[in-house]
């Protein structure tokens, strides 16, 4: 990066470790903590979003619409996330590529299934095979999230709808009784007041999507746990730079890093969970009541 370190055979002990960590990879490196970032700040809304959508399916009076909500619960948290997270990436990635086939090749005859192949036409590929390196990344990128949001989705589901069902009934009696409808009462008392018992299960799930994010690398996402185990392995002379072993260093870098997350998760947490308490009749915002008093 430096001009300095056109020649690194001839640099040594600082000059050698500043150019060394400031290579095309250390760089791709450090982006790579961005990567995993962006994954936490789309997942979650999706997931939250997906678990919305499967508590409210699961409350339905529809017993079809039940039974979809229930089932999409039970299954996704029954199987190992990591099967999940292997397959749907892969069933998506064809389902998509299907569909794009028979809108763009239907004179094409020959079967997509070819043993244990899946061909479809070049136009129906995805991404392109002319489309540039970060069109495939980022498209490899997003169907990671939508495996993460189904995943974690559902796990949400399961956390919201026991939150909907501890709210006090009386709430939702007294609601009615001063003429509220059904759709104004759970929009106005329901949803609000739900987030408080929500909140332990939901911070849990965040902690728990944080530990997740290393699955990226099994994905063929370039991660910091790729990055790590790519720079930290040991370098003979015919590299540029080479070094021992490293990978213990790079790993304990991953681990502050994810500590210090976990940290600043809990943190924000507590302020949520204390913001969420406050005019609830609960233990906290029964405390909260006391101590404004």
């Amino acid at each position: 990066m430096f001009p300095s370190c056109s020649d690194p055979s001839a640099l040594e002990g600082a000059a050698w470790l500043a150019c060394y960590l400031t290579t095309g990879k250390h760089m791709a490196f450090y982006a790579s903590f961005g990567t995993v970032l962006a994954l936490l700040a789309i997942t979650a809304p999706a997931a939250l979003l997906f678990g919305f959508g499967g508590a409210m399916a699961a409350r339905a009076r529809m017993w079809p619409v039940r039974l979809v909500g229930r089932t999409y619960s039970a299954m996704v948290r029954g199987i190992p996330d990591i099967i999940f997270f292997l397959f749907v990436p892969i069933a998506l990635d064809q389902a998509f590529e299907w569909l794009r086939h028979k809108a763009k090749c239907p004179d094409w005859n020959e079967p997509v299934r070819q043993g244990t192949d899946f061909v479809v036409c070049a136009e129906a590929k995805l991404p392109l095979s002319s489309s540039p390196q970060w069109v495939h990344e980022t498209y490899g990128f997003l169907l990671a999230v939508l495996a993460f949001a189904i995943v974690f989705g559902a796990f949400a589901a399961n956390v919201l709808f026991g939150a909907m069902r501890a709210v006090p009934r009386a709430q939702m009696e007294t609601a009615e009784a001063y003429g509220m409808s059904e759709r104004q009462t759970f929009r106005r008392i329901l949803v609000p007041q739900m987030w408080i018992y929500a909140l332990p299960g939901l911070g849990n799930l965040w902690m728990i999507l944080i530990k997740a994010t290393p699955l990226l690398f099994l994905l063929g996402v370039e991660d910091i746990v790729y990055w790590a185990r790519e720079l930290g392995g040991s370098k003979t002379s015919i590299y540029a730079y080479p070094h021992p072993d490293w990978r213990i260093y790079y790993f304990l870098g991953l681990l502050v890093f994810y500590l210090g997350l976990t940290k600043v998760s809990e943190i924000v947490l507590d302020r949520v969970a204390m913001r969420l308490s406050r005019g609830q009749a609960t233990m906290a915002g029964e405390a909260l009541r006391k101590d404004g008093a």
